[in-house]
């Protein structure tokens, strides 16, 4: 008999967790002003708002930690750090910095000018916010298959190429790069083929542009491109990581992701002149360059993280896990963006409460009630989280409403995930009975989400 799956890991150290009632739960959720964000921890049962910053860190971590070398210049936890991105990404220069929006702050400072048109996969909130925030224009080529959330297709997160040729052929004056966003967070979590990853290389090429990449989840991205695309079985990640990158000119990181860290970020580039122009922003943005944004031991511990979670048993472990959960759904019913990715389940609001109108926020709805079940904090990728035209000041409606429950990496067992899967059954098999939404009573101009104030109608 084959022996089941198992984490590659065992757990040190725990943390309690509290419960609470519904009585209690209708009441905080109120003073939030129905926004899942504006919650206190300490009120929230299991947590799956973001997988940002707040996974758990290895043995290894918490001893490159001890070792920090907090030296205003010249840190050598720089230079570990440093050495450890050339290793996995090929690219030879590194700027740190304190989170993934910040590097976008920062390289954007540099490359986005008022008018410039910045195709991509489906621009995650922050990217398309500091795109948006510099009177420029966000434009998305992701393929149509991703709209379609129970179509069975490997790699959803793809560009488009005949999207990406239009946009170049009808613009590329205006275009500073090209941006790739691995994997595709906003259109559900999804994978982009090392195929599509070498067509938008080529297109790049054709027109004389760069490509970035937003590499939050670029080993969950890499796991797939092993376990979904014909040739690449039998590589190893850093060796998939290795190539992917070789098709990008430079990249922007939210380590807290999969890097394993609960702060920082970075730049990297295989281009000097795009780090001199960075370099001019990150000083009076983030700080020196050989520490930007981060202290001398979050660098130490994101480098050990770096190299730990490019090794097969450590992003398998965590995708299995998401895996579990999504197979728990498919018990129940339950509609998500189809293949489970890597880091989160996307449930389809929209086909969930069928008869909330997009004027009332399914997603956001859809939060609530399950927060108001179990006290699980869960996210808004849709309606909201689009913002409003920047021209038109209209409601973007135009893409997916989603809930994204992420899973935070080593933290969780899989007894977590069943309370979730019946958590959100319980609302599911009562969404008929969920008949209104919400309502937007204050935004501010960008990224609202995380700060909107709704009323409940």
């Amino acid at each position: 008999m084959e022996l089941p799956f198992a984490e590659s890991w065992k757990i040190k150290m725990v943390e309690p967790l509290r419960k609470s009632t519904r009585e209690e739960r209708e009441q905080w959720i109120k003073e939030a002003d129905y926004n899942l964000f504006q919650l206190k921890s300490d009120q929230v049962y299991i947590d799956c708002l973001t997988d940002s910053g707040t996974g758990a860190m290895s043995d290894r971590q918490w001893a490159a930690m001890m070792m920090g070398d907090e030296s205003y210049a010249g840190s050598s936890s720089f230079f570990m750090l440093k050495d450890t991105i050339c290793r996995i990404t090929g690219f030879e220069y590194v700027i740190p910095t304190h989170q993934g929006r910040a590097a976008e702050n920062v390289l954007f400072s540099h490359l986005v000018t008022a008018g410039a048109i910045v195709p991509g996969n489906s621009h995650f909130d922050t990217t398309k916010g500091h795109i948006e925030s510099r009177k420029a224009f966000a434009v998305d080529c992701t393929v149509d298959e991703a709209k379609d959330t129970q179509l069975e297709v490997p790699f959803k997160g793809n560009v488009d190429p005949a999207k990406l040729e239009k946009v170049l052929a009808e613009n590329a004056e205006k275009v500073p790069f090209i941006i790739v966003t691995i994997t595709n967070n906003t259109a559900g979590g999804q994978p982009v083929s090392m195929q599509n990853l070498r067509e938008v290389r080529a297109i790049a090429d054709k027109y004389g542009k760069r490509v970035i990449y937003d590499s939050a989840r670029f080993v969950e991205n890499a796991y797939f491109i092993r376990t979904r695309e014909e040739g690449y079985g039998e590589k190893t990640i850093k060796e998939i990581c290795k190539e992917m990158f070789s098709y990008a000119d430079g990249m922007t990181m939210s380590s807290k992701k999969d890097g394993l860290v609960n702060m920082g970020g970075f730049i990297a580039t295989r281009h000097e002149d795009w780090y001199e122009g960075a370099k001019r922003f990150c000083i009076p943005f983030e700080g020196y360059l050989t520490y930007g944004g981060m202290n001398g031991r979050d660098m130490a511990a994101l480098a050990v993280g770096l190299d730990e979670n490019t090794e097969l048993d450590n992003i398998e472990t965590r995708i299995r896990q998401v895996q579990y959960l999504a197979a728990r759904l498919d018990e129940f019913g339950i509609p998500y963006q189809r293949p489970v990715g890597g880091h989160a389940i996307f449930v389809d609001a929209d086909k969930v409460l069928d008869q909330i109108p997009k004027e009332e926020f399914p997603a956001q709805t859809l939060a609530i009630e399950l927060y108001l079940e179990a006290g699980i904090r869960g996210c808004e990728i849709g309606y909201i989280l689009a913002d409003r035209d920047p021209v038109t000041r209209e409601n973007r409606f135009g893409g997916l409403d989603l809930l994204r429950l992420c899973i935070a990496r080593r933290v969780y067992t899989n007894n977590h995930m069943d309370v979730i899967a019946v958590a959100l059954k319980n609302v599911f098999d009562r969404r008929h009975e969920i008949t209104r939404g919400v309502k937007i009573v204050w935004e501010t101009e960008l990224m609202r989400h995380f700060t909107v104030k709704l009323e409940r109608l």
